[in-house]
């Protein structure tokens, strides 16, 4: 372990001498900036500036704004999650750089491990920034804040973290680029499958509605995504959305309930039992 803990300090070390992180949260602080500009406009609108829209309304809104910049957010996460882990084993492999740590009596899984403890720890702290940052923004530009913030960032958190452990396993078989291009198809496919899902369920179609919670048995990220969304939600588009009925859950990003206690469980087991195989799958690989 202590081997694992060398090498994910060189590859923070790496990725900042790449300037990697510091485009990740600059360029995120800025945009949490604009953000802040379009949140404190809203009390500029007429019906708003004259007392026609009550506050209520304008923190309603600014919720609905909420998940979709913490959308963005998290498509730049898994973006980053894919982007830092495709080269972090393919990548070296093809440049002959992991065959130097293979010479020392260094356990593969280490290397792996390593960086992976490396990204993961990026990931988290990516989260935590722009789910922070976003939060109070928004709580000072227009009083709203969300009832589970802590868990919205966890849940975008764990998303990121999926990502990150799917683009590792694919690395261990497949080259850099391909590895990337098929985790960020995976992520895509996963989140359409929850869309359609919900459709399903909006239209009372059996088929189209089992096809989200399955995807996200094999793939939780859309899954962990929808977490989120109902802990940005405040309670009373949760009620209007009971009240709805289920052609709600045609909306992408509404959700009526948080994920079961088993499904967040097996979100962690999911990415546990990943990155196990990547390590056996990478300990048995050709250099």
């Amino acid at each position: 372990m202590r081997a694992a803990w060398v090498i994910a300090r060189l590859t923070l070390r790496e990725a900042m001498r790449r300037r990697m992180l510091l485009a990740l949260f600059g360029l995120s602080a800025a945009a949490v900036l604009l953000t802040a500009w379009g949140y404190a406009q809203l009390h500029n609108l007429p019906g708003v500036r004259n007392g026609n829209v009550p506050v209520d309304q304008v923190q309603l809104v600014a919720s609905q704004l909420l998940i979709g910049v913490t959308f963005m957010f998290s498509f730049i996460l898994a973006l980053f999650a894919v982007l830092a882990a495709a080269p972090a084993i393919a990548g070296s492999r093809e440049s002959g750089e992991l065959q130097a740590f293979a010479a020392r009596p260094i356990p593969r899984s280490s290397i792996l491990l390593g960086r992976w403890l490396a990204l993961a720890l990026v990931v988290i702290a990516y989260a935590v920034f722009s789910g922070v940052a976003e939060l109070i923004v928004v709580a000072l530009t227009t009083g709203y804040v969300p009832v589970q913030p802590v868990e919205a960032i966890a849940y975008v958190a764990g998303e990121g973290l999926v990502v990150l452990t799917l683009t590792f396993l694919l690395s261990t078989r497949l080259s850099a680029v391909t590895s990337g291009v098929v985790a960020m198809l995976l992520f895509g496919i996963a989140w359409l499958s929850g869309v359609v899902g919900g459709i399903g369920i909006a239209f009372g179609d059996a088929a189209l509605s089992r096809l989200g919670p399955v995807v996200s048995i094999l793939l939780p990220s859309d899954g962990l995504w929808r977490g989120a969304i109902y802990s940005l939600e405040p309670a009373s588009v949760v009620l209007a959305g009971a009240a709805a009925g289920p052609q709600i859950a045609a909306f992408p990003f509404f959700a009526d309930a948080p994920p079961a206690p088993l499904f967040v469980a097996w979100s962690v087991a999911w990415t546990v039992l990943v990155l196990a195989a990547s390590a056996l799958i990478f300990d048995r690989a050709d250099l």
